[in-house]
């Protein structure tokens, strides 16, 4: 839910396991789960930081979220505007070293 997204999203950067976290409320889902073909209003986050905090953004996501498998994907970025990377790599700083 919207609700859910923005609690985990907020602590995820409080945390600040991420520098930020994009929410998106709308999508609909069809997928097979328990041998039914289920449909589901969803929210996607889309979370931005470091491949370092990627382990630790996805158990922390795990612990706030509804679902008992939540679809967490770690997708490697070909290329960013180094400002932009030095933004991500100075808000997570402080979750990195205490990882």
């Amino acid at each position: 839910s919207i609700v859910e997204a923005e609690r985990a999203g907020r602590a995820l950067v409080e945390r600040r396991l991420c520098a930020c976290v994009n929410i998106v409320p709308g999508m609909v889902s069809h997928y097979r789960w328990q041998g039914a073909i289920e449909r589901g209003e969803e929210v996607v986050m889309i979370i931005k930081t470091r491949a370092s905090l990627a382990e630790a953004v996805g158990a922390a996501v795990k612990d706030m979220h509804s679902y008992s498998t939540p679809a967490i994907l770690v997708i490697p970025i070909e290329s960013v505007d180094p400002d932009y990377h030095a933004w991500i790599v100075a808000e997570t700083q402080t979750a990195d070293a205490a990882s």
